[in-house]
């Protein structure tokens, strides 16, 4: 069943029911301020940290789900409606949201009144703008109420959402004109505050929640609407609101405009206040002016479709698949860029006061965005290494507003150090720009330790090599890449995280997962070290390399896949002799893309079990058979029911490891077939079962042990979007930036003939067209640019222009 389609020409999704089996959301914002809307205007804003500097309240996990949003209500005599159907949940006449690339459009109607209201932060704004349109189509005059609706929250969410003995106490406001400013603690510690704006003259307003609510109402049904009149309450304390009301009449044909502004502002200490106890309003009507007409609110969206379009076009893809089009040149490249601003802090799955920006996670999503902003990429690198320490571990997580680790979290998660690795070769093999590697970056953000960018990497890849196990292989300290696999926990007390608590610190639990990484990943140090003139540290790398290749061959290897782990115990994990776990996907994975073994044929047998043992109709799980009693030497991932999250759910994020290492043994055909499963646009159809975005990818489907196999969870945060983002654009359809060029290595189903990539790489655009005549999934015959044919499969780097690549298999 499908609740919408997608628009492709307006780079849209459309959804025409208002009742999903999940709240399908959309993510406005582009740098500093963002905001969360679902396709019923549920959701949140804030400013920086979703947890230290949200604006306005929303509770998760709430009934029902999705309650509490930005709200406009609409009262047509007796009949209460809003645009985007909650919360009244009246029965519209017509209903649509076209979620778009930083915006979200809502249309709908009921009773001959239209609305259209358009959500979106402008480029470089510290506000969200609504832009709404109401309009009477019928042939008599209307007297209409409008009414907006917004909850503050007390910027502290975690605290918002705790310590209600103080919060239900502190809240302030001030109303002056059209506009409601929030300002709680502003007089004491905070610099900043909120405000809610309209561009138009009000006939009442209210600050005070259960003065426009009511004690005993909800969302729903406020008593200020449902009087049909504003209370014109100010808040102290309690919980402060901003609504703002209009008493309208419409002609017949006539439409209204109306321009709201959710917005932040910081002040100078000594500019914070205008007199005693009035805020210093200046910077806050400046805001307001910017966007004081809907023709500057148009004008403002216009730049940010523009904005979008210039990020995508650097890859376009020409197929005869227009699932896969959508997929490459729109959705996937879009989440991309939400992973990149977001990490995994605040979805509708995660609450945002949680995580930060993680080490791994942020190196990772890199390799996904890298193309369309490599300037906030370079930034964000040296972001992520100044969150490392001396001897190459690092902070697991750091927050997004200080950029200072997360000491609650702290680190020894062994796979970290890795990760700087791949983000920082990925960077300048699509730029160019070795310059990275002499900036001076602190350790742990001090800057008296800074070191070279370089040197970073170098602790990185040592980190390892100081760590290993009794088999020579890695140790996985808290965990690896599975944070759920905690074999150093040991775990009885329920309140312990089991991320963060380690009951035997030991030096024997050992991950395959780690050894196939650093194969991977010091292949790359080892080349980039040749690139840059250190042959003495690549010599000396490879050394090491060469000795986990062989502990990996010697001690990894069970006969027809490569083992998980070594427990604290020195037992297997991940073996033919485990009744439950026997294998996992992460070190068929890693240690295939790392090639070890492949003259023994190691990877393509450990594909074969992977096919056998793991695959499913809707993707590959991450373990078989599923845990069903609570393990405590392996930790948290026996905990979860079998066939849900690590325990033989399908974790999609792995899953592009296994489409990479099927298409380095040019089994295109495989690659496609995985790559397939888990794509949300070939998921559309079954949306009532996956339940989550269809335009997005999700980080967990239920497997096969599942109760209700195929359903996804935890949508848009997920490594998911830039790894399937890395596997089709690199891997399956084979555009590979690289030092000294771009390198054309496609590995595709043997069913397609052609295909064609609009690629832009430093400052040249490369429209490269790939030709199968006779169904080969890999191998090139030929490859000629601008007619001259070249010997290998690099194209080297050109002048800046305009470039036709022939290529055929």
């Amino acid at each position: 069943m499908k609740y919408g389609f997608f628009d492709d020409t307006n780079r849209e999704y459309v959804i025409n029911s208002p009742k999903t089996p999940f709240p399908w959301i959309n993510y406005l914002g582009n740098k500093d301020f963002f905001g969360l809307i679902s396709n019923t205007a549920g959701g949140y804003t804030f400013y920086k940290d979703a947890k230290f500097r949200r604006l306005t309240r929303y509770r998760y996990n709430n009934v029902p789900v999705d309650t509490g949003g930005r709200y406009y209500y609409i009262k047509d005599e007796d009949t209460v409606w809003n645009p985007g159907f909650k919360p009244c949940q009246t029965k519209l006449d017509h209903y649509e949201c076209r979620h778009g690339l930083g915006y979200t459009r809502f249309t709908s109607s009921k009773n001959e009144i239209s609305s259209n209201l358009l959500c979106f932060i402008p480029l470089g704004y510290h506000g969200e703008v609504h832009l709404l349109k109401l309009k009477n189509n019928s042939n008599k005059s209307k007297k209409i109420k409008l009414f907006s609706f917004a909850e503050w929250c007390l910027w502290n969410a975690e605290d918002d959402m705790s310590n209600f003995q103080r919060n239900l106490s502190t809240g302030e406001v001030e109303i002056e004109g059209s506009a409601i400013y929030h300002k709680t603690e502003y007089k004491e510690r905070r610099n900043h505050f909120a405000f809610f704006s309209a561009n138009a003259k009000i006939d009442g307003f209210d600050t005070d929640r259960e003065s426009f609510i009511g004690m005993h109402n909800g969302f729903n049904n406020p008593e200020a609407v449902e009087n049909g009149t504003a209370k014109n309450s100010l808040a102290h304390g309690w919980s402060p609101i901003a609504s703002h009301y209009f008493n309208l009449e419409l002609k017949p044909g006539e439409e209204k405009n109306f321009v709201f502004i959710l917005g932040y502002v910081e002040n100078e200490k000594d500019e914070k206040w205008e007199s005693k106890g009035v805020i210093n309003k200046n910077k806050a009507k400046i805001m307001m002016s910017q966007f004081d007409s809907s023709e500057k609110v148009e004008t403002a969206f216009d730049e940010l479709q523009k904005y979008w379009m210039n990020l995508l076009d650097s890859f376009q893809l020409e197929s005869h698949d227009p699932k896969l089009n959508r997929m490459v040149n729109i959705w996937n490249q879009y989440q991309c860029m939400v992973t990149f601003n977001m990490s995994r802090s605040a979805s509708f799955f995660e609450s945002g006061i949680g995580r930060g920006m993680g080490f791994r996670d942020s190196n990772q999503d890199l390799i996904g965005f890298v193309h369309q902003v490599p300037d906030l990429a370079r930034e964000r690198i040296l972001d992520i290494a100044a969150t490392q320490f001396e001897n190459g571990g690092c902070y697991h997580q750091y927050q997004p507003l200080t950029k200072m680790g997360n000491h609650t979290l702290g680190g020894d998660f062994n796979d970290d150090p890795l990760w700087l690795i791949l983000s920082v070769t990925t960077y300048i093999k699509e730029t160019g720009d070795y310059s990275i590697l002499d900036e001076q970056v602190p350790f742990d953000n001090d800057e008296s330790r800074a070191k070279s960018l370089f040197h970073h990497l170098h602790v990185s890849f040592y980190h390892v090599v100081s760590n290993l196990g009794p088999n020579q292989l890695p140790l996985i300290g808290r965990a690896d890449w599975n944070d759920c696999l905690n074999l150093n926990c040991f775990s009885e007390d329920p309140n312990e995280s089991f991320q963060t608590t380690g009951n035997k610190k030991g030096n024997t639990a050992e991950s395959l997962m780690i050894a196939g990484l650093f194969v991977m990943y010091g292949k790359e140090y080892v080349k980039l070290c040749n690139q840059i003139g250190k042959e003495d540290d690549a010599r000396t790398a490879q050394i090491h390399i060469d000795k986990m290749v062989e502990a990996v061959k010697s001690k990894g290897w069970d006969g027809e896949w490569y083992l998980r782990a070594y427990d604290y115990f020195g037992n297997k994990v991940g073996s033919k002799e485990n009744e439950e776990g026997k294998i996992f996907i992460e070190s068929q994975g890693w240690c295939s893309m790392a090639e070890i073994g492949a003259d023994e044929g190691m990877p393509e047998k450990a594909l074969n079990s992977v096919k056998k043992m793991l695959d499913t109709p809707y993707g590959i799980v991450l373990n078989n058979p599923a845990f069903t009693e609570y393990r405590i030497e392996y930790g948290e991932i026996s905990t979860y029911p079998a066939g849900y999250k690590e325990n033989a759910g399908i974790f999609c994020h792995n899953n592009p490891w296994i489409i990479i290492g099927e298409t380095l043994l040019g089994r295109g055909d495989q690659a496609w077939d995985y790559f397939k499963k888990i794509c949300p646009a070939y998921l559309e159809e079954i949306s009532e079962l996956h339940k989550v975005e269809p335009y997005v990818y999700c980080q967990m489907i239920a497997g096969k042990d599942a109760f209700k196999p195929g359903e996804g969870k935890n949508s848009w945060l997920t490594g998911t979007a830039a790894w399937n983002y890395y596997a089709i654009t690199q891997h399956i359809l084979g555009i590979q930036p690289d030092y000294n060029g771009l390198r054309i290595d496609p590995c595709i189903p043997s069913e397609w003939k052609e295909f064609k990539v609009i690629r832009k790489f430093r400052k040249s655009t490369y429209n490269i067209n790939i030709y199968n005549p006779n169904g080969n999934c890999k191998g090139i015959t030929s490859l000629s640019i601008n007619g001259i044919k070249l010997t290998d499969n690099l194209i080297p780097v050109h002048p800046e222009g305009n470039y036709q690549v022939d290529v055929h298999m």
